[in-house]
């Protein structure tokens, strides 16, 4: 898989630089021991931080700073980490997909990053390119329907739009079957060393809860 990062982002974001993990994998509906390690995740937030001050933290900062130099809000189209954590933050429980998706969404949290799984198989060519949505640019979001991405960060295969920080879209979204996943890590705040740590957390994840060897990675700019 090859991955671009558009001018557009570069002149809002010069300092961006992504992870991408490649792995094949085995998906299941639920993992116990993972779950235990997000309730975990769930309370040491709620120890540490607020509604508001998670908004303080790296990766949520920079991708809201990205969304409003592209003329996005972020409190009405919120990064995917800080909705996740913001949810932990109030108490309520995360929504439980899957085993892929329930381990995404712990990497996520953990971190700070809004971060893309993929099912590798579903997209169209094998190249990805990062740019910014257009005014009236189809896109179906996973159990939202057709949402509104112009001014979100968006990566495109040959089809069109396949995820941007806020929701990931229903045609390559993963499933139970599932089988080579690729996991796009979006570091707007530009820190390489954090980056590369969370791409190594995921693939220890893949390790102990989807039955791979973890796959490879690679850092993008």
């Amino acid at each position: 898989m090859k991955i671009i990062v558009s001018e557009e982002i570069e002149s809002v974001c010069p300092g961006f630089v992504g992870a991408c993990v490649d792995a094949v994998v085995e998906n299941s509906t639920f993992s116990e021991p993972l779950w235990q390690e997000i309730h975990a995740m769930g309370e040491q937030y709620r120890q540490t931080l607020t509604t508001e001050s998670l908004k303080e933290m790296s990766g949520i900062a920079a991708t809201r700073r990205v969304y409003k130099a592209c003329g996005k809000d972020p409190s009405r189209y919120r990064p995917a980490s800080e909705a996740l954590i913001r949810r932990m933050l109030q108490g309520k429980e995360l929504y439980q997909i899957d085993t892929l998706v329930d381990l995404i969404n712990l990497a996520s949290i953990a971190f700070g990053y809004s971060i893309g799984g993929f099912d590798a198989d579903q997209f169209v060519g094998d190249t990805l390119t990062l740019g910014i949505g257009r005014e009236g640019e189809p896109y179906e979001g996973i159990g939202r329907g057709m949402i509104n991405i112009h001014g979100l960060p968006v990566y495109r295969d040959a089809m069109g739009g396949v995820g941007t920080p806020t929701s990931d879209h229903e045609r390559t979204k993963i499933t139970m079957s599932t089988r080579h996943l690729v996991v796009l890590i979006n570091g707007y705040d530009g820190n390489e060393e954090r980056v590369t740590a969370n791409a190594r957390f995921i693939q220890d994840l893949l390790r102990k809860y989807a039955h791979s060897d973890g796959g490879t990675y690679f850092l993008y700019r």
